[in-house]
């Protein structure tokens, strides 16, 4: 697969993640949908407002969603979809 074909499968992956997060009642039974969903990936549910200097990877009409890599140790957020371990997922406040 091409590199520009690999951004645009990431970016429609990444559209499905926040149309199934949506979908949910609440920010914990969305975290699990996205977790069966996108296994291995983890999910991680964060509060909106701990989120503010970050920028979403993608915004729904009810959640937000900040890609998340891993060092093995420590999480932080990543806007580089090739590179994700996770998500932090939030409703929007």
């Amino acid at each position: 697969m091409n590199a520009t074909a690999d951004v645009s499968s990431r970016a429609a992956s990444l559209s499905e993640a926040i149309a199934l997060a949506d979908s949910a009642n609440t920010v914990r039974e969305a975290a699990l949908l996205l977790r069966e969903r996108l296994a291995p990936l983890r999910v991680i549910v964060v509060d909106a407002f701990d989120m503010r200097g970050e920028t979403p990877a993608a915004v729904g009409q009810r959640r937000l969603l900040w890609g998340a890599v891993s060092d093995g140790h420590c999480w932080q957020v990543s806007a580089d979809l090739s590179a994700l371990s996770g998500f932090y997922l939030a409703d929007q406040a």
